[in-house]
């Protein structure tokens, strides 16, 4: 291995160190707490190297969430792949969205800027709207096999993501006093619901 093979390699290292201590502290501190500082110490160096890397916490965050939205994206793909039908692809789909959001809290909150500013504003990635385009497509299809008017697809698709959104969000926001299972059986029966309107 060359020396700029060696330096190209060891650079790669610190940025990924950087983002996996960052995600560390936010699992244990909390996203609010972060800080550049706090980075440095986590890797054992000083606060210029990760500014050599990064251009503040909102790069880090915007990376990080990145991440989140590619696991996502893979999580979906992996479910809609295990069946044939428009109606079970949905629900199956929905199904993994609610299991990464609680699995993955801490990415869930950055990704959608749950009790935090949300990062990344302004620079769309084609993941960030994975989970509406694949509820889009089941919803256009459940539409079309049922000879109704797909014109409307796009509405009810939306409309479905938000309660699917939202339920997560109040889940994650107020969990003290809502039972998991409540938010989990409501959001069955949405689905449920949204199927047999199409």
């Amino acid at each position: 291995m060359g020396l700029h093979e060696r330096r190209q390699r060891e650079k790669e290292s610190i940025r990924a160190n950087i983002l996996q201590a960052a995600f560390g502290l936010a699992k244990t501190e909390g996203w609010a707490s972060l800080s550049m500082r706090k980075i440095a110490d986590a890797i054992e160096y000083s606060a210029p190297v990760v500014y050599d890397y990064f251009e503040n916490k909102e790069a880090i965050l915007y990376e990080i969430s990145i991440n989140g939205f590619h696991c996502l994206h893979i999580e979906l793909l992996k479910a809609q792949r295990k069946f044939d039908t428009p109606e079970e692809q949905l629900i199956a789909i929905v199904d993994a969205y609610w299991d990464f959001a609680f699995k993955n809290k801490e990415y869930y909150q950055l990704m959608f800027g749950l009790g935090m500013q949300c990062s990344g504003k302004g620079q769309m990635k084609e993941e960030f709207s994975s989970f509406q385009d694949l509820i889009y497509e089941c919803t256009y299809n459940i539409i079309k096999k049922n000879g109704n008017n797909t014109e409307n697809a796009c509405h009810m698709s939306h409309a479905l993501f938000s309660a699917v959104h939202g339920l997560i969000s109040i889940m994650m926001m107020r969990n003290a006093d809502i039972p998991s299972t409540m938010n989990k059986t409501t959001l069955d029966e949405t689905v449920s619901a949204f199927v047999k309107s199409l």
